[in-house]
């Protein structure tokens, strides 16, 4: 049986009797299979009880929190089965050598680059960004590798405006809060994202307390924002064009707060429907010559991620074929 994600949009509560677990709203009280649960993702107002906690622990189901405006809080994230500590040694080595964490830092903003370029090309839009990919090669400090990712990030959100319809537009990127429908949306998707990674870590033997590109204070599990870079996206950025251009998403969904502007209940609903649709679909691996879902692909790119840090196959990021 295929597990599932849950996500919790209402308020409620999240218990166990004996061998179930329970989610309560004011539309009554659902079991729900705990043997068939992936990973919970919970928007409302939830109050969890230490006996349902203790049985996610045991089944090593992650849970992750998002505000009232749908911004990732963080992560119940049960105790590591699979940790090794050969790969934890070999990960920390590549963060303190500074150009084995260079080269790794280079590749996942090479491989973001290149994801962005593909999704212009489908989109009508003639760009490259050879000349800032040049200067990233030649970059000595990761501060330097931030600095020409986000500049390969702000014209590509310029190119990008130039296809998005009215009222759509991301003008610029802002974050908390988000000035406008489209920066709301984005910043929507890349939190999902960012915990549908953190869960894909876990199943892996992978630290993900250790990164490369972003600082690992930064965030607790700062290895899910180096990995983001590359599906961001062929993930985010696909679906946030895609319900838009096809009107699912309208400016009916959102509203204004907090000097800025959210997404709706609605709303919400209508992007995760469509975020795990998505991550559900398949595509023919060149690699591996079988059809793999797309949310396979991210824990496919931490396995070559530790087969470059144990010295087994040089990691190459994954540039979109599809």
């Amino acid at each position: 049986m295929r597990k599932k994600s849950i996500t919790l949009l209402s308020d409620g509560a999240l218990t166990r009797r004996e061998n179930t677990l329970y989610f309560e709203n004011a539309q009554g009280k659902k079991p729900l299979a705990v043997e068939g649960i992936y990973d919970i993702y919970i928007y409302g107002h939830v109050n969890i009880s230490s006996q349902a906690l203790h049985f996610l622990a045991q089944k090593g189901i992650a849970v992750h929190f998002f505000n009232y405006y749908g911004h990732y809080d963080g992560s119940f994230y049960p105790r590591e089965s699979l940790h090794s500590g050969d790969l934890l040694i070999k990960q920390a080595e590549h963060y303190l050598n500074k150009e084995k964490r260079l080269k790794l830092a280079k590749l996942f903003v090479t491989g973001s680059a290149k994801n962005m370029e593909l999704n212009l090309k489908r989109w009508k839009i003639n760009a490259s960004f050879g000349e800032l990919l040049k200067e990233l090669e030649s970059a000595r400090k990761i501060t330097e590798v931030m600095n020409v990712e986000a500049r390969i990030r702000q014209e590509y959100y310029n190119l990008w405006d130039e296809v998005l319809p009215d009222g759509f537009k991301i003008v610029r990127r802002t974050r908390r809060p988000p000035e406008n429908e489209m920066n709301a949306l984005i910043s929507f998707l890349n939190s999902r994202l960012y915990a549908t990674i953190v869960s894909e870590l876990y199943n892996t033997q992978l630290a993900p307390t250790v990164s490369y590109l972003h600082e690992p204070s930064e965030r607790r599990f700062s290895l899910a924002l180096d990995l983001s870079e590359i599906f961001k996206p062929i993930i985010a950025d696909r679906i946030a064009n895609r319900l838009v251009k096809q009107g699912i998403i309208k400016e009916g969904h959102f509203r204004e707060e907090l000097n800025g502007v959210l997404l709706t209940k609605e709303g919400m609903k209508t992007v995760l429907k469509a975020y795990n649709e998505e991550l559900g679909k398949s595509v023919k691996h060149p690699g591996l010559k079988k059809n793999v879902t797309k949310q396979r692909l991210i824990r496919l790119e931490a396995y070559k991620l530790i087969k470059h840090l144990v010295g087994i196959k040089d990691y190459e990021p994954l540039v979109a074929w599809f």
